[in-house]
């Protein structure tokens, strides 16, 4: 589906957008109050109307977009995932710990007070609330109607000693420092907040109604609009929220389904430390009809049976069938106790009823989608193994790429193909141990020989994750070389796998397949190819990304460290400029003068540092 075809079929619902390039890397997160009218805005005049959204806007190769309760809802969850993706054209919101709570501390006379910063002090946290001023009104309708204290003293001392502050004098406070109030008369309107706080009660709001048609009534239109005022607040403030809480020890997945004519859409939401951070949706065929809690036993086993994080509580929308085998299996997996969890109430249900309301509306836009793409992989995979003459379907395919960092440090990647569609819970990266320099056969035969081994570990010892399950064929970026070694790997650990290469032309494109000392062409437009490519270009993408994060942690650790005069930026223009160390360390002085940002007095320390103080010229 093209983005014009995507854009039309965009809710007008309050939501968060997610934009991506053509690598599948998120470039830019945003909220909007309607996902039709906002993100359509970025393919018009808007798209175009600052340096920044044009830049933008050239790169967006693609876009999903998550359904929301409401605006707040949308923000909080926007702020989530901008920290956890950190997209190139967001500016980072702040840490939502900078967002208020309302807290209602845990001490004798409660206060009610907004924070920033939550602790495990006992306390009830209600929020996080975006609107600040909403919070700072209704803390003061909290004290006009209620009269609660404000001030820190421990009251659990002595109330004699204390003297009433001017609150009290004001009838801002019922002064239970001097013991003015019953302690259970005062809890009685702490609780009151408390139900109004949880949407369990708008008695509040219903007062304050009255309060302003009385008001309006008595021609008293400042006073009435006060009132107005602080009903907004108190509305703002209770919109309900379901995207973030206070529960920072809290792990769940929510799944959900929606049904098809012959596949079923399941929709993972990941709540992690309280907040959700992501979502993955995932199709089953459904060819017989079957239950859904035998669907939803199938998607369980297969999924969690493939990721190494287990989360203390799965919510579902139906129990799965073997429950009990299967929560065996999460436990022994976890190490720790596991919930299979059907609500039927409160802000569980709520939050399952997002997932659903999702997984639809995925459903409904890419069901004919899906269904062309998968005929489409059967089609690619067919024809690859009728090419080679493969003794099984490839239906798990596994591509491994090598990439250097400045001749320094190696780096492998593993990328996995199920059915030509990627698994990316199955990916892995691999940073190379025991070679040094830029050796891609040897770097190649270590990370092979990790992965295979690893897979014989946990094949001998009963565990099943990704690792354990083997390939039907190896996909090598390389041509015989790269066969080879991969050919040694396996035939040294006694595996029957599977081994193709990619041959290239002139021009670095592949142009076929070598498997079993034979090369095979391919037609540039035939299904085949497109597959492989898309397999390859893949692996390039994910080697490339786990070097640019191996770049922003230590990014230029190599030998041109700690030379004097020779910083960053000239390690930068010196390494565009050469292209390798070996490189620079046989540099004349003038060769090194070449580069932008050298001059006499760091070109000279370079040169000596790497061959003494014989002359360069």
């Amino acid at each position: 589906m093209n983005l014009e075809d995507k854009l039309k079929k965009l809710p007008d619902l309050p939501g968060v957008y997610i934009m991506k390039d053509e690598n599948d890397e998120i470039i830019y997160i945003g909220k909007a109050k309607s996902l039709k009218k906002r993100v359509r805005q970025y393919f018009g005049t808007y798209g175009k109307s600052s340096l920044k959204l044009k830049s933008m806007t050239a790169r967006i190769n693609d876009f999903e977009y998550i359904i929301v309760q409401n605006e707040v809802e949308s923000l909080i969850l926007e702020s989530n995932l901008i920290k956890d993706n950190h997209p190139k054209y967001n500016i980072l919101l702040r840490d939502d710990k900078q967002y208020p709570y309302i807290k209602i501390t845990n001490e004798k006379y409660p206060r009610v007070i907004k924070t920033r910063n939550i602790k495990k002090d006992k306390a009830e946290y209600f929020g996080p609330y975006p609107a600040v001023t909403a919070v700072n009104d209704a803390l003061e309708v909290f004290e006009d109607n209620y009269k609660l204290r404000t001030c820190s003293l421990n009251l659990d001392k002595n109330l004699s000693n204390y003297r009433p502050c001017l609150n009290y004098f004001i009838g801002k406070c019922l002064a239970p420092c001097q013991g003015n109030v019953d302690e259970e008369m005062y809890n009685q309107s702490i609780e009151k907040i408390r139900k109004f706080l949880s949407n369990k009660d708008d008695e509040l709001i219903k007062k304050l109604e009255a309060k302003m048609q009385d008001a309006s009534e008595n021609l008293e239109f400042e006073e009435a609009a006060k009132f107005r005022d602080s009903i907004e607040a108190l509305k703002l403030i209770n919109e309900k929220q379901i995207i973030s809480n206070t529960d920072f020890d809290e792990n769940r997945d929510v799944i959900a389904m929606a049904r098809g004519v012959d596949e079923v859409l399941v929709q993972v939401f990941f709540i992690r430390s309280g907040k959700i951070i992501g979502r993955e949706h995932y199709f089953l065929r459904d060819y017989f009809n079957d239950s859904d809690s035998k669907l939803m036993s199938a998607f369980i086993k297969q999924f969690y049976g493939g990721i190494s994080f287990i989360p203390k509580e799965i919510i579902t929308e139906v129990k799965p069938d073997e429950e009990e085998v299967i929560k065996k299996f999460l436990e022994d997996k976890r190490q720790a106790k596991v919930e299979i969890f059907v609500p039927k109430r409160g802000e569980k249900v709520e939050l399952l009823r997002m997932v659903k309301k999702n997984a639809l509306d995925m459903l409904n836009k890419y069901s004919d989608r899906y269904k062309r793409k998968i005929k489409g992989n059967i089609l690619a995979l067919e024809e690859i193994e009728n090419l080679l003459g493969l003794k099984n379907y490839p239906r798990r395919i596994e591509a491994y790429d090598i990439s250097n960092t400045y001749g320094i440090e190696s780096v492998g990647s593993m990328v996995v193909f199920e059915d030509g569609v990627a698994k990316k819970s199955d990916y892995r990266k691999f940073k190379i141990k025991t070679i040094k320099g830029p050796n891609d056969y040897a770097s190649m035969e270590e990370v092979l020989n990790r992965r295979f081994k690893r897979a014989i570990e946990e094949k001998n010892g009963n565990i099943n994750s990704s690792f354990s399950k083997l390939p039907d064929l190896i996909m090598m970026d390389g041509g015989k070389g790269q066969v080879n070694i991969a050919r040694k790997v396996v035939d040294n650990l006694n595996l029957d796998i599977e081994i193709c290469g990619l041959v290239k032309d002139e021009f670095h494109n592949t142009r076929g397949i070598i498997y079993d000392n034979q090369e095979y062409n391919l037609k540039i437009n035939s299904d085949s190819y497109r597959m492989i490519y898309k397999i390859q270009e893949e692996a390039h993408r994910f080697a490339i990304n786990y070097h640019r994060l191996l770049r922003s942690k230590n990014i230029f650790k190599s030998e041109l460290d700690g030379i004097k005069y020779i910083g960053n930026k000239r390690k930068n223009d010196l390494m565009t400029h050469f292209k390798s160390i070996e490189k620079i360390k046989n540099a004349s002085i003038d060769e090194l003068l070449e580069v932008s940002s050298m001059n006499k007095n760091s070109a000279e320390s370079l040169y000596k540092h790497f061959r003494g103080n014989s002359n360069g010229r």
